[in-house]
């Protein structure tokens, strides 16, 4: 990450046209410009209640270590990408609990592409934000913070929340802010959470966004492996695979024209960066959501059939079977369930196809004995290269 005094980067209090940054503060009914200061969390018998509740690590994570070189005529720069096998294990146990999660809001300059570097708005610097996994009937304590460099107010709308803005009301935090608030998950499912201040759009576009998952009562039916991917636009005013810096554009996202589509961040982030990896005979489960904000997937993973799927991440609901591509809105989450039962390179897509084109793929390797009583050549088969696959 760039150290603030030599960002050459203007600041808003270095005197640049507010007019767009106090839209995206102001229109919340705040005041941009000299809200800093930040409000304490209160230190009383709540904070004792805490010491005896189940805390999720899902605190702020150092970026060290975190830097990724995609190009070798590109300096390293931060990595916001999140890894899709990075996500906490079932819930074995069968009573509820208060379960704390601590969210920090991220501004930093990162990888987009292979030449292209982009500010992104982040939940714990990663995009998407951390998978969260609760039981239903838990209570769950978030612990809220804007960072005290951050250009932007920002909060959380939880999906999964009953109340006013899901939790957004609660949390309103202009940069070096604390806030936080309670909520019981009452219904079991796969809910998206973003950053709700307005325009909201323009929040979730740069990297606001993540998934919480709320476990039924009887948990969920076990698996070999778990993998976290969502998908996101990036609407930028620079063309598609121009370098350098690039910079967002509200003009293009209120015509819905995103200059980049991509999985878990950035692009490339699933293919070489962290493909997702099996092993032939093991089932698999993906998480998927829609970040958005405007353009709904039709997730499918090329020459793999979804065994099971909860449609809309209805987890109550019986699953259909055996299904190629899955609907799935923005805003919006489903499960997937299939055996790898052949190996090789598999290929995650939205199979509105030309979206590929502007950075949306991701890999399943799947490792293991050839099984050509499954699939095989008959003869010397073509070029691999050849299919596009």
């Amino acid at each position: 990450m760039t150290d603030k005094k030599d960002d050459p980067t203007p600041k808003p209090e270095e005197g640049i046209n507010l007019s767009r940054r106090s839209m995206l503060a102001g229109s919340a009914g705040l005041t941009f410009v000299g809200a800093l200061g930040g409000q304490a969390l209160a230190q009383d018998g709540g904070h004792a209640a805490h010491q005896q509740a189940t805390h999720m690590s899902h605190g702020t994570t150092s970026l060290s270590g975190r830097l990724y070189q995609v190009n070798p005529g590109m300096p390293e720069h931060n990595d916001i990408a999140h890894d899709p096998a990075d996500i906490p294990p079932p819930i074995t146990r069968r009573e509820s609990q208060t379960v704390r999660v601590d969210l920090e809001t991220i501004e930093l300059e990162a990888h987009l592409d292979a030449n292209s570097t982009f500010r992104f708005w982040t939940f714990n610097g990663r995009v998407p934000g951390p998978f969260i996994r609760v039981r239903v009937g838990d209570t769950v304590e978030c612990y809220f913070k804007n960072a005290e460099d951050s250009w932007m107010a920002h909060n959380v709308d939880f999906h999964g929340t009953t109340g006013p803005g899901g939790g957004a009301v609660l949390t309103t935090a202009m940069p070096g802010e604390e806030y936080a608030f309670r909520f019981k998950a009452l219904n079991p499912g796969l809910y998206v959470y973003h950053c709700a201040v307005p325009p909201v759009a323009m929040h979730i576009a740069n990297g606001m966004y993540g998934m919480i998952l709320v476990e039924p009562e009887e948990g969920l039916p076990p698996v070999d492996r778990e993998f976290y991917v969502m998908q996101g636009e990036i609407y930028t005013e620079e063309p598609f695979g121009s370098a350098g810096l690039l910079t967002e554009s509200y003009d293009k996202l209120l015509d819905e024209r995103p200059e980049y589509f991509v999985f878990n961040g950035h692009v490339g982030a699933l293919t070489e960066h962290y493909p997702l990896k099996a092993n032939v005979g093991e089932t698999v489960r993906i998480y998927f959501g829609v970040g958005g904000p405007n353009f709904t997937s039709s997730f499918h993973v090329i020459g793999e059939i979804f065994d099971h799927v909860y449609p809309f991440a209805a987890l109550t609901s019986p699953p259909l079977t055996d299904v190629q591509t899955i609907t799935v809105p923005p805003g919006g989450a489903a499960v997937v369930e299939f055996k790898c039962e052949v190996p090789g390179r598999y290929v995650l897509v939205d199979h509105a196809l030309s979206r590929a084109e502007r950075g949306l793929a991701g890999y399943l390797i799947v490792e293991g004995e050839e099984q050509p009583d499954i699939f095989g050549p008959i003869g010397e088969p073509p070029d691999p290269a050849m299919s596009g696959h």
